[in-house]
């Protein structure tokens, strides 16, 4: 069973300053459309290849546009080993929703 984290409430824990890492798995073209501020982007077709650089020990909320993809990576990760990945509920079109700050992807 994937865990799953409401939009309001990652937002809190970002106010709060909590140790937790948010991982956008979308494309760099979908990131164009807006990110999380202080999200990472690591595009879910990289997740094998990188899970090395993802924190057994550190809250990981992943998310995607709608939280479809997220939970697949999220149960990737599970398979793997990982307890403590969260799926944003809803990705950021709950994030949005919910009139959460949006940013752009650094550049460069």
């Amino acid at each position: 069973m994937i865990k799953e984290i409401e939009a309001t409430e990652l937002a809190q824990l970002k106010e709060q300053g909590d140790a937790v890492r948010v991982i956008d798995i979308r494309n760099p073209a979908e990131l164009l459309r807006g990110i999380i501020p202080g999200s990472e982007a690591l595009p879910m077709h990289t997740i094998p290849l990188r899970m090395s650089e993802l924190s057994r020990d550190v809250k990981t909320v992943m998310v995607c546009h709608s939280g479809a993809r997220s939970a697949q990576a999220c149960m990737y990760l599970m398979q793997q080993g990982y307890e403590n990945v969260f799926n944003l509920r809803g990705g950021m079109m709950a994030w949005h929703g919910n009139g959460h700050e949006i940013g752009l992807p650094q550049t460069g």
